[in-house]
């Protein structure tokens, strides 16, 4: 029998795997898709090789890119963007990590309390969960992001909104500030050359200005994995939580299995006992029991195989609270060289508590054609069907195709500059993952279905995204932009959160302040979708992290008498030389 059972390898699992790894506990880490051990030799800088849904290496699905991949149903206008493999969507994060909003939390009493999604709050406060911040910003580490053209230009536009600069790392007001991201600033040629020969490791470390975050990071050359730039997990926890045992004196090595699609949980009268799994290479079931099970598989499919499991209900909130940002895509058109394409992916920010955020975000070329295509309403320009909302941006809002798509392109994808809108999404019961009732199931079992009622938001969601809108829009006039256009996204459900939420009221939540299941014991949750809430906007990786550092230290206190480590103990970094060479003696 295992100590710990983690299922998934994404943003949350490892973490929990790599911290009670080090404490010196059995942990098997299951994932579902595959382990890219090599990328160098696996990846590629081809953006449709990297990111197509149907068969790129970074798709969900299994690791044999001729199968297909892995379905759900979705019956609306919408985009599902999430990975398999170790890593999860981590993989092509843009590793920005900025603190949750205090405004989300149980205590907070602010003048714009009332501006929050009130009836969902945490069920702790805020000052409880930051010595888990820092404890993740010091592991992964989390560094104030290396900047550029296209951040300079950004902040230009900054400038004219009126707001201030930001210099801690939790947002009180409306300000600017460059991101603190999982991105290794450069040091050494790094960000000074495009010279290759010169952008070897040891010559070079950090970041590389390469541009292709959203192809999974390789960069530098010859680095060791966990020292790659940027600190996906499969970069970093997960290096950490299979050398457990170098780099703790009394840690173990967590036994890390891919192509492990788990099917079932088990429970025996009313504790989690254990998981059985599906072998995707060779069609085989696995049944494996613990002392405690943690799910990780993201918010789309921890319900779904709670559902699967046939896991205790009652309150129906399993599924429930799907929120995604609720985000928008604005585009300025200017005279002058922005870099958008170049360096890390996104570097500038700006943060207005109550509301949510925007964000500078550079794209290469197919995926920047493909942000001006995905819209709720309808065709700009001499297509056009007059759906689309109008306002301080040019013409009504609504995607490109055709000539304006390619007048766009035609301009230069260097001389744009993008601004992503999240806002605060408010958690909603009508937003749900379940079980399709269509006559499919593939072969892990009856799929999910994500019904999202895209278009029947609530008036603050909606009032949060209009505001923002408009500020984006300024900004990009504040830059320099002679035309700006706003695309209206369909639902791009990139940041998903909340779908096994836990909560202050038994009524509408699945889990206790803890991270455990309300109805199992011995059962938690360490993914997105254990959050209480939308964060206030801000993007959801680091929040997570350190509420799955916090679940762990429970784990290791509740169930296997450990002493709490966090603020007590100073963290691991993830670079850390023991974990290098413990990698490079084991093949790795």
């Amino acid at each position: 029998m295992r100590d710990v059972i983690v299922i998934g390898a994404g943003g949350g699992g490892p973490v929990v795997a790599a911290e009670l790894g080090g404490r010196g506990l059995d942990v098997l880490l299951l994932e579902a898709g595959p382990r890219h051990a090599k990328p160098r030799e696996e990846w590629s800088h081809f953006e449709n090789d990297a990111n197509s849904p149907i068969n790129g290496y970074l798709r969900f699905g299994p690791s044999d890119r001729n199968k297909p991949a892995w379905f759900r149903e979705t019956p609306q206008n919408s985009f599902l963007w999430q990975l398999s493999g170790v890593g999860g969507t981590t993989q092509h994060y843009y590793g920005n990590c900025p603190r949750a909003y205090p405004g989300v939390f149980a205590d907070y009493q602010g003048p714009d309390a009332a501006a929050y999604d009130t009836a969902h709050r945490f069920p702790f406060g805020y000052n409880e969960l930051v010595p888990y911040f820092e404890w993740v910003e010091a592991t992964l580490p989390v560094q104030t992001a290396a900047m550029g053209t296209k951040e300079s230009v950004f902040f230009r536009g900054c400038e004219t909104l009126g707001i201030p600069v930001q210099t801690g790392k939790t947002s009180r007001q409306a300000s600017y500030r460059p991101q603190e991201n999982a991105i290794l600033q450069p040091g050494g040629n790094a960000g000074r050359t495009t010279d290759t020969a010169k952008l070897t490791f040891p010559l070079a470390t950090g970041c590389t200005f390469c541009g292709y975050c959203f192809q999974g990071c390789m960069q530098p050359i010859a680095a060791p994995r966990n020292k790659f730039a940027k600190r996906s997990t499969d970069n970093s926890y997960v290096p950490m939580a299979i050398t457990a045992d170098a780099w703790s004196p009394h840690g173990r090595a967590v036994t890390l299995l891919t192509d492990a699609f788990v099917t079932q949980i088990h429970v025996e009268h009313g504790t989690a006992t254990g998981v059985s799994w599906r072998d995707d290479r060779t069609g085989e079931i696995h049944r494996e029991d613990a002392k405690v099970v943690v799910m990780a598989g993201g918010c789309t499919e921890s319900p779904r195989l709670w559902l699967n499991s046939g896991l205790p209900n009652p309150n129906d909130w399993v599924g429930r609270g799907y929120t995604d940002h609720y985000f928008d895509w604005l585009i300025g058109l200017l005279d002058e060289e922005t870099g958008s394409s170049k360096g890390v992916g996104s570097s500038a920010r700006c943060d207005f508590p109550g509301y949510g955020g925007l964000e500078n975000v550079g794209l290469a070329p197919s995926l920047q054609a493909f942000s001006m295509t995905l819209s709720d309403s309808g065709i700009q320009g001499q297509y056009a069907n007059g759906r689309g909302a109008t306002g301080p941006w040019d013409g009504p809002a609504g995607r490109l195709i055709g000539p304006q798509l390619k007048e766009v392109m035609e301009h230069g994808v260097d001389r744009l500059l993008n601004v992503l809108v999240i806002t605060d999404d408010d958690v909603e019961a009508q937003n749900r993952v379940l079980r399709s009732g269509l006559p499919l199931a593939d072969e892990h079992g009856p799929i999910p279905k994500v019904e999202f009622h895209a278009r029947n938001r609530t008036a603050r969601t909606v009032r949060n995204r209009e505001f923002l809108a408009h500020r984006a829009a300024e900004l990009l006039r504040g830059a320099g932009a002679t035309r700006v256009l706003r695309i209206d996204w369909a639902p791009l459900i990139l940041h998903v959160q909340s779908t096994m939420r836990m909560g202050m009221s038994e009524a509408d939540s699945v889990l206790d302040a803890s991270a455990e299941a309300r109805w199992v014991k011995r059962l938690f949750v360490a993914d997105n979708s254990a959050l209480a809430n939308g964060l206030g906007g801000p993007n959801p990786t680091l929040t997570t992290q350190a509420l799955a550092t916090r679940t762990a230290e429970t784990i290791f206190r509740r169930y296997f008498g450990g002493d709490p480590w966090v603020a007590r103990e100073a963290p691991v970094v993830s670079t850390d030389d023991r974990i290098s060479a413990a990698l490079a003696a084991r093949g790795l």
